[in-house]
């Protein structure tokens, strides 16, 4: 289970993308021992590296990196989608740090749920979970995102039929909707799309200023948003104008 202190670690992981134990000792006021079990719970999570006498991030694309980037604003928007879920249902989740952690939150509700990924990294960060089912597509491998992409995936994905389908995004285009920055991995989102009954996509808020450079989904295929209330107010609008269920939790946790 993730801690205050745990979160702590990883904010000041994405600030200065590496710390040593015994900074970290001295700013959380605990045992150099005490952080080391926590690096070696976050390692095991794979959010971050260990390396002698520090810790640090993956590289940007590795998923574990981009976590721990605003982690405790993605944790309550994964709990807030994980919320319209219910028993019984499948749902599929694709590759990104909220919907990992939107999975986490599914296995954690201990209810009849099937998750269908293309995830590596999803599937093997719920392993353990005993009454969720865990369907992994198959297709070609992308190490740093540990995702499973293209024509297979895509045939793959052609077998089931899922309620809801979350996805995480790179950018926001207006007037459009979201956007990609790998192309495999877009295609890929789009060919599952097209098998499922509402798509969720999972962001936090900084995201709506990015454009990205590859269409993932467009605003009217798009049944609900969550994300933080750092959202700009013209999108809020246009994403409401669109008939779009908007779900924003605080910045600040007890906001």
């Amino acid at each position: 289970m993730m801690t205050h202190r745990h979160t702590k670690i990883l904010e000041v992981l994405s600030r200065h993308q590496r710390a040593e134990v015994i900074a970290l000792s001295e700013l959380l006021g605990v045992s150099q021992v005490t952080i080391r079990k926590d690096l070696d719970i976050l390692e095991g999570r794979g959010l971050i590296r260990r390396e002698h006498g520090y810790a640090c991030l993956g590289k940007m694309d590795d998923i574990g990196k981009r976590m721990a980037f605003n982690y405790d604003i993605k944790r309550r928007i994964a709990k807030q989608a994980a919320a319209i879920v219910e028993e019984g249902e499948t749902v599929m989740v694709e590759s990104g740090s909220c919907c990992a952690l939107l999975a986490e939150e599914l296995a954690n509700k201990q209810q009849d749920i099937t998750i269908i990924t293309n995830s590596v990294f999803i599937a093997n960060f719920i392993r353990n979970a005993s009454h969720t089912r865990i369907i992994l597509l198959g297709g070609c491998y992308q190490p740093e995102s540990q995702v499973l992409v293209g024509p297979m995936t895509r045939k793959c994905g052609e077998i089931f039929f899922s309620d809801k389908f979350f996805i995480g995004t790179d950018g926001f285009i207006p007037n459009f909707g979201f956007t990609g920055k790998d192309h495999l991995r877009s295609q890929t989102i789009m060919d599952l799309a097209e098998n499922v009954r509402d798509i969720y996509v999972l962001t936090d808020a900084e995201k709506f200023t990015r454009k990205g450079v590859l269409g993932t989904v467009r605003l009217e295929s798009v049944s609900g948003v969550f994300t933080d209330d750092r959202i700009p107010a013209n999108v809020e609008k246009m994403l409401r104008d669109n008939n779009i269920a908007l779900h924003k939790v605080p910045e600040y946790e007890g906001a």
